[in-house]
């Protein structure tokens, strides 16, 4: 129980995070797109928030308490806080989080299996969120007119191209519960363990 917890509270963290990212990037962007990607990021936030909000009352269902210490956020967090001042480089951040979160989410559900079903069903709602926001950036990225990538597994690990894409060059996603510390698109992706 107490991994279950840790491994929520990490997300939730994750989340916050993303809310934050998201808020900030909402407020910041400039440039061509740069209105109706604002709007994308405010809905974003919005649905982070969301997630955020299903993970504290999974915690509490299961009698812990949720961490939401300001001082602790970044630390446990699967994402990072991105301060990126290009609007393209906002998106790309946004895509790679949301990525980030694809993997980490993914790597949650199949270590739980039908151990914690509740949790587990709670995680893969928010997961068809997070993939439905990471094609959102990549539309986004095409109307901001940024050159193509290149299909290939660093990219795809990366977050650079879409759903279809990167199961088309990624068999796998090199993470696990019990392998510590994975390099995953530029973040450090905190294993399970307490």
């Amino acid at each position: 129980m107490d991994r279950v917890i840790f491994a929520l509270n990490q997300a939730l963290a994750s989340e916050l995070v993303c809310v934050l990212r998201y808020k900030r990037h909402c407020h910041s962007a400039q440039g061509l797109n740069a209105q109706a990607a604002a709007a994308e990021f405010l809905q974003h936030a919005g649905e982070e928030e969301h997630h955020a909000n299903l993970i504290a009352a999974r915690i509490t269902q299961l009698r812990r308490e949720p961490d939401f210490n300001p001082d602790t956020l970044t630390g446990g967090s699967h994402s990072r806080y991105d301060s990126s001042a290009e609007f393209e480089e906002m998106i790309r951040e946004d895509l790679v989080s949301e990525r980030v979160a694809t993997a980490s989410y993914t790597e949650i559900i199949t270590w739980l299996g039908d151990g914690d079903p509740t949790t587990r069903r709670t995680l893969e709602e928010i997961l068809a969120l997070e993939e439905e926001h990471a094609e959102d950036m990549l539309n986004l990225l095409d109307q901001s007119e940024v050159e193509p990538v290149e299909v290939t597994r660093s990219n795809a690990l990366n977050g650079f191209v879409t759903k279809r894409q990167k199961d088309s060059v990624l068999e796998e996603i090199p993470i696990s519960v019990e392998s510590g510390w994975t390099e995953i698109a530029r973040h450090q992706v905190k294993p399970l363990r307490t």
